[in-house]
């Protein structure tokens, strides 16, 4: 199976909660799967077979809810290649020092 690159931003809403704390429980589920992602100031990016992306991905959203949020906005922006592998460094590396 392909890799593809998945952004993930989760927005969570709470009258009580710090948004911030409520991100870093998605980002948790993120780090413990294992799979390469970095963490922008926007959104989260994984690389990795799709479907266990977004079950990554829904696992994170289900970790907020844990935390204690009332609700979550969940945005995916999805990178699939047809024949072949999708990775952040192709598009990155060279920006990289």
């Amino acid at each position: 199976m392909h890799h593809i690159n998945l952004g993930l931003q989760i927005v969570p809403k709470s009258k009580h909660l710090d948004t911030y704390a409520l991100v870093d429980a998605a980002i948790a589920v993120i780090e413990s799967s294992g799979v390469p992602f970095v963490v922008t100031p926007f959104e989260t990016v994984m690389e990795g077979p799709q479907e266990e992306l977004m079950s990554i991905a829904k696992a994170a959203q289900d970790a907020v809810f844990a935390a204690g949020a009332d609700e979550v906005l969940v945005y995916y922006r999805l990178q699939v290649r047809k024949n072949g592998n999708v990775t952040m460094d192709e598009k990155t590396e060279k920006y990289r020092k």
